[in-house]
């Protein structure tokens, strides 16, 4: 087998630091004890765009907002699904995540960041949530391994009742509201019911060929 090699490190804000590793072809991207995603993982993080945009009335022109660009699977996914007018902002807290999107992981990342249609930004999907008024058609989160704050403690409020009623407020009406996990939460899917979501909680697979790990996806619409 051979073995991991660290490419490079990164803070994430008011969190712990994240790792990034090569192994042969793949890449994993790692924080403490957690290995947060891996590069022959595809499957579920693609169903998150995939799942999503098949559930907009008009993907033709739809304002996507992704939280968390990862290793760009979702991104492209959406990409790939949405029409020429549609438009995609992507949320990454951790300004190196996107330079090893252009750097190390060029090739897995296919240039996605430089479509017309992506407006990558720099900050906290918290608060581009919160200045969302009303403009966006899906909001699609994967910046935890679930509906807690993971990567740090102050994600927590995106998962609070308080935080699902901003997600509503920057959704358009019909908008949807994904959250991807690494595993089922009845109490989470009981909070979006009570904040007012219509929820449908659907199990796929870690890896593209339907193989791995189940993960959860939330689609709560507003």
């Amino acid at each position: 087998m051979q073995r991991r090699e660290l490419i490079d490190t990164a803070a994430v804000p008011g969190g712990d630091e994240l790792r990034l590793y090569r192994r042969g072809d793949d890449f994993i991207i790692a924080i403490g004890g957690n290995e947060l995603m891996n590069s022959r993982m595809s499957g579920s993080e693609e169903a998150l765009a995939v799942m999503s945009c098949d559930r907009l009335a008009d993907s033709h022109a739809a304002h996507l907002l992704i939280g968390g660009y990862g290793m760009g699977f979702t991104l492209r996914a959406a990409l790939a699904a949405l029409g020429p007018e549609a438009r995609i902002t992507v949320a990454e807290l951790v300004p190196a995540i996107l330079d090893w999107a252009r750097g190390p992981m060029a090739d897995l990342s296919a240039n996605c960041l430089d479509d017309a249609r992506v407006d990558a930004v720099v900050g906290d999907v918290a608060a581009a949530i919160a200045e969302g008024g009303g403009r966006y058609d899906a909001i699609l989160l994967d910046v935890d391994n679930g509906p807690d704050g993971l990567t740090r403690p102050a994600n927590d409020r995106i998962y609070s009742p308080a935080g699902l009623e901003v997600a509503k407020a920057a959704l358009r009406p019909g908008g949807i509201l994904a959250i991807w996990s690494a595993a089922p939460d009845a109490r989470f899917t009981r909070r979006l019911i009570a904040s007012g979501f219509r929820v449908e909680e659907v199990t796929v697979r870690a890896r593209a060929n339907g193989k791995g790990a189940r993960h959860t996806i939330w689609f709560a619409r507003r």
